[in-house]
């Protein structure tokens, strides 16, 4: 994929239109409505301020939740458009739709400084079948598109790809550094190169495993998808999560790891219960030898210890999946080990989306690493090699 793309400080966008597509998929409170987390709205506010002071008339549009192309109050952009209006201090309008009678006739009046945010994308079912007439409706309301939404560049959706096929397109500030972070890592890595790879299955990293060993000096395994890989070396894992035909995937990501110089490293000790529990008693076993009636659910304190000195040492590390259940306290010290190793560490850090992001968050560490991405989907998919569609429709420079 070519990573070489237009950017918004490269154009003249004075006086123009912007559709802007932004990622304000935030979470609700169920009772409240009210947004409790206001992360991913903060992270195109650069990209927001920057076309508006320098003349743009924003019109910005995001999807939030499943509605599943039906019209849903709980699911209205209503909470982001006053919370939005906060951060930049200045008016949001309000849309009432999306690309309906009200939505194209304030984008009409929209002036340059001025902002609109257009209704739930989701609420129609055109827009995750990327609908090209839908497409069409969405992009006849402005001049140029702008993507600054990583988060969904995994996708091709109506605002993230279908619109590129209309007007002329460039990436905000967020996706530009989203892009410019991931592709140095894979790319120009400062060595060595350490993949913390965690989360519970091994389906879901065993892409990402095969097109890192071309890529990386070490990586770094945790999290329930260890166990398959541990019980592919004839360890015993007891009840531990383990997905039985994968086995032999794992195998053959241990000699592929070891006909390449990759030093695949697995967990020597593991930090066990009887039950799925946050207050299930825990034991420190050795990760091959854990009990029948046992389960994992985080590294070991040596395991932990390892992989601290490895990242100690390293140049650049990506770190997608936490090391074992870090919801509950009493299993989350390895992931919370790791990611104290990487705030101490003088290294290039890269935190995938999702449970990372989360777990290094919930430690307090988010600002005392390089990046964290906002997209755990999109970064995904990234380190497992593939294109992305709401990132390879957008103009090269």
């Amino acid at each position: 994929m070519d990573f070489n793309k237009k950017s918004i400080d490269e154009l003249d966008v004075s006086g123009k239109k912007i559709l802007l597509r932004c990622d304000f998929n935030v979470p609700l409170d169920k009772q409240t409505g009210a947004i409790t987390d206001d992360g991913r709205i903060r992270a195109t506010l650069p990209t927001v301020t920057y076309l508006l002071d320098h003349g743009a008339a924003v019109i910005a549009c995001s999807h939030l939740g499943r509605p599943k192309g039906e019209w849903k109050e709980e699911l209205s952009l209503k909470p982001v458009a006053a919370r939005l209006s906060a951060l930049i201090d200045r008016p949001v309008k309000m849309a009432k739709d999306v690309i309906g009678p009200d939505a194209k006739a304030q984008a009409a009046k929209l002036k340059g400084g001025e902002i609109l945010l257009l209704e739930n994308l989701r609420f129609h079912k055109q827009e995750e079948k990327n609908d090209p007439d839908f497409a069409r409706e969405l992009a006849s309301m402005a001049e140029l598109f702008v993507t600054d939404s990583f988060g969904t560049a995994h996708r091709a959706h109506a605002s993230t790809e279908g619109v590129s096929h209309y007007l002329p397109s460039a990436c905000g500030f967020l996706v530009a550094r989203e892009l410019g972070h991931l592709n140095g890592a894979l790319n120009n890595p400062a060595r060595p190169f350490v993949a913390i790879l965690g989360g519970s299955k091994v389906s879901d990293k065993m892409g990402v495993i095969r097109n890192l060993l071309d890529k990386t000096d070490y990586i770094l395994i945790g999290g329930g998808m260890a166990y398959t890989f541990i019980k592919a070396s004839g360890g015993a894992i007891g009840n531990s999560l383990c997905e039985d035909d994968r086995l032999d995937d794992a195998r053959q990501m241990l000699q592929a790891a070891a006909e390449k110089g990759v030093k695949l490293v697995l967990p020597v000790d593991t930090v066990a219960a009887d039950r799925f529990a946050a207050d299930a008693a825990a034991v420190t076993v050795k990760s091959g030898e854990i009990p029948a009636d046992c389960m994992g659910l985080d590294i070991g304190p040596e395991a932990a210890k390892a992989y601290a000195a490895i990242i100690r040492d390293a140049g650049t590390v990506v770190w997608n999946g936490p090391m074992g259940v870090f919801e509950f306290d009493r299993f989350a010290a390895g992931t919370e080990k790791v990611a104290l190793a990487l705030a101490a560490s003088d290294c290039i850090s890269i935190i995938g989306g999702g449970d990372s992001a989360a777990a290094i968050r919930k430690f307090g560490l988010a600002d005392k690493v390089t990046h964290v991405c906002t997209g755990g989907g999109a970064s995904l998919e990234f380190l497992e090699g593939k294109i992305l569609p709401g990132i390879a429709c957008i103009d090269d420079k």
